[in-house]
């Protein structure tokens, strides 16, 4: 059975490798002793992600991602969602290529579900590291 499973809604599919970006996921989750169970992303609007945030989260805000964690002992699980407008919108304010935002924005819900914060202090540039590294180990 597969254990990542890729969605779109309301928006056109990223063309990706997802051979290779689950094989990189794998990787990611292995270095912090996790092993990968189901994950499942949904790429989406704007529209949608802030639908989910005020549904789930009681949040009235926009955001790139919302990563819900199911996961269980060292075997990562969980529902991540990515609004490709903001990623896009977040790739132009930074000044990063398209894929190299999208690609952190995937591997920082994994992070998550890793157990690496960003909220507390110190935690953000915890986080940062390990996209960076992360990035890294596929050339990016």
């Amino acid at each position: 059975m597969k254990q990542i499973s890729w969605n779109s809604q309301g928006i056109d599919m990223p063309e990706l490798d997802f051979a290779a970006v689950e094989k990189w996921i794998a990787d990611v989750a292995s270095r912090q002793g996790r092993g990968v169970g189901q994950i499942g992303y949904l790429f989406c609007t704007d529209e949608k992600i802030l639908e989910v945030n005020r549904q789930f989260l009681d949040h009235d805000y926009y955001t790139d991602i919302i990563t819900f964690d199911y996961s269980d002992s060292h075997i990562i699980s969980g529902d991540i969602v990515i609004s490709l407008d903001t990623v896009r919108s977040n790739a132009d304010q930074f000044v990063q290529p398209y894929r190299r935002e999208l690609m952190r924005v995937i591997i920082h819900g994994i992070l998550h579900l890793c157990g690496i914060d960003d909220k507390g202090p110190g935690e953000r540039e915890i986080m940062e590291r390990y996209e960076d590294e992360s990035l890294e180990m596929i050339g990016l």
